[in-house]
């Protein structure tokens, strides 16, 4: 999955989530919207920089950095260790201060994780627990197999058009809501 899938299906999983647990006082009328219970609760900017954190930090260091050492883009940050200390920090960080915006990019590496199906590669899940190296895949055409496998594959273009199209669904919100500019500078929707 890369860049859309992550995003866009994470956006709309954490929205529809959102939606489920928004509670309208009674007698209030009911909005369809679905990310303005989203934005009630977290920086949506957050979540989607959480989205794509684990390929932020490994993509440069396993395939262009120390690419000879780790021959794989799916190292440190892809595995539960990462997630764990990340959510650890966030859950001191929103008990001692009510802070939630570890948290938030806790929940988005956490969905990218699942979306990866890094149980299919406990090597790197469970790392270091199952030993310290991280498999090797061949990198030699990277870029190559990467848009065979965007062509071929339907689990990466069908993800990719989904969360594209949700991305263009928040983007258009945004937009008709005259919202942009507010989201991007502050991350608020109101």
């Amino acid at each position: 999955m890369l860049f859309f899938g992550h995003a866009g299906i994470t956006l709309g999983a954490a929205a529809m989530a959102a939606g489920a647990l928004d509670r309208r006082q009674p007698g209030e009328p009911h909005k369809i919207s679905w990310f303005a219970p989203l934005a009630r609760y977290i920086d949506i900017r957050l979540l989607l920089i959480g989205s794509l954190l684990p390929d932020i930090i490994d993509k440069p260091i396993g395939q262009y950095f120390f690419r000879t050492n780790f021959y794989n883009g799916r190292i440190y940050a892809h595995t539960l260790l990462f997630l764990l200390v990340l959510a650890g920090a966030g859950y001191y960080l929103y008990r001692s201060r009510r802070q939630v915006w570890l948290m938030t990019l806790a929940a988005g590496t956490f969905t990218h994780l699942a979306l990866d199906e890094m149980w299919q590669v406990p090597g790197t899940l469970f790392w270091p627990l199952v030993g310290f190296s991280f498999p090797r895949y061949e990198l030699a055409d990277y870029l190559g197999n990467l848009l065979k496998e965007i062509i071929s594959n339907p689990y990466i273009y069908v993800s990719e058009i989904i969360g594209l199209a949700i991305i263009v669904w928040f983007g258009v919100w945004l937009l008709s809501r005259r919202k942009f500019g507010s989201f991007i500078r502050r991350g608020k929707i109101y």
